[in-house]
């Protein structure tokens, strides 16, 4: 799932886990937490109905909630990580390339904030 801003992923978190069928049962937030290779998302697994014809089944399903700009870092970072090994130089480009989308998001909720009040 995609958002717009960093603070709407968690927005969207907030929202699905309050619903009285949804049951949270893991989070891991790279947001916070990015991984080594600079990887940002927040990652749930909830447990939710499924309806049926005839009746309803709980499933655990896991949902990716993430940024415009997370998602497009991540969707190149992947064809080029399965185009064959990344070398210890691009690995640390890579790395910075997240830090870089990281700081332009902060900028762009920020200018979305100023523009709200």
């Amino acid at each position: 799932m995609t958002c717009s801003y960093v603070d709407d992923v968690y927005d969207i978190v907030n929202m699905l886990v309050s619903q009285d069928d949804v049951e949270l049962i893991r989070a891991k937030d790279y947001i916070k937490n990015p991984k080594e290779s600079g990887y940002r998302s927040l990652h749930i697994i909830v447990a939710i109905p499924i309806f049926l014809s005839e009746k309803s089944e709980v499933f655990r399903v896991e949902i990716q909630i993430r940024t415009i700009a997370m998602d497009f870092w991540a969707s190149l970072e992947h064809s080029l990580r399965y185009k064959g090994g990344v070398p210890p130089a691009a690995f640390k480009q890579l790395e910075d390339a997240a830090t870089s989308i990281s700081k332009m998001e902060d900028q762009m909720l920020v200018i979305r904030k100023y523009m709200e009040d």
